[in-house]
C-alpha cells in the first residue's frame, strides 16, 4: 500500500469505529428533569432607603398556581441576616415586628401584599448605604425548596417606622447601627 493510501484507510477505520461505538451504546441516556417554575410572582417589589442598620422590602405575591405556597425564607447579599416579619399590636394597641416563623402562606390563584405596617422582608445589618434609585436582589425561598429571585428598588419612605424586640427602632437614624 502506498503511504497515502494508508493514511485515507486509517481514518475512514477511525470514522466508522467511531459511529458505530455511538451507535452500539445501550446505556439509556440520562435526562435530568428541571422542577417546574415555581407559581410565585413579585410584582412592584421596592424597598425603603436607609443609610445603615436595617430596613424594609415590600411587594405584592402572587400566586399564579393552584395550590398555596409559602414563602419560608428570604436572603440578600445586601444584608448580613433577611427575615421574614409581620407588625403585630399588643393589648395596649402599640404595634411591634416579629419574625413570621410560619413564613408567608400565599393562596392559590390569590395574593399576599407585603406592606409598610404589616407582612414585610427585614434586612437586617446592611453591607452599605441602601440609596433611592438602588436596586437590591432578594431571592425568596418557598417551602418546596423553589426560589424566587427578585428585585427591588430603594425609594425614600418617611413611613414604617415600627419597633422590632420591645423598643429598637426599624428606622436606623444617621450615624446609628439601627
Amino acid at each position: 500500500m502506498r503511504p497515502l493510501t494508508r493514511v485515507t484507510a486509517a481514518i475512514a477505520g477511525i470514522v466508522l469505529l467511531s459511529a458505530l461505538t455511538a451507535c452500539a451504546s445501550s446505556a439509556p441516556t440520562a435526562h435530568r428533569s428541571t422542577p417546574p417554575p415555581a407559581p410565585l410572582t413579585v410584582v412592584d417589589g421596592w424597598v425603603k432607603a436607609a443609610d445603615s442598620g436595617m430596613t424594609s422590602a415590600f411587594a405584592a405575591l402572587e400566586n399564579h398556581g393552584t395550590a398555596p405556597v409559602t414563602v419560608v425564607a428570604a436572603r440578600s447579599s445586601a444584608a448580613e441576616s433577611v427575615q421574614l416579619h409581620e407588625t403585630v399590636q399588643d393589648p395596649m394597641g402599640s404595634s411591634s415586628m416579629k419574625e413570621a416563623k410560619a413564613g408567608f402562606a400565599v393562596p392559590a390563584h390569590g395574593s399576599l401584599v407585603l406592606a409598610p405596617g404589616g407582612r414585610h422582608i427585614m434586612l437586617m445589618g446592611l453591607t452599605g448605604p441602601v440609596e433611592p434609585g438602588d436596586s437590591v436582589t432578594i431571592t425568596l425561598t418557598l417551602d418546596d425548596g423553589r426560589t424566587v429571585p427578585f428585585t427591588a428598588t430603594a425609594k425614600a419612605y418617611s413611613g414604617a417606622d415600627e419597633s422590632y424586640d420591645g423598643g429598637m427602632s426599624a428606622t436606623p437614624t444617621p450615624g446609628s447601627d439601627g
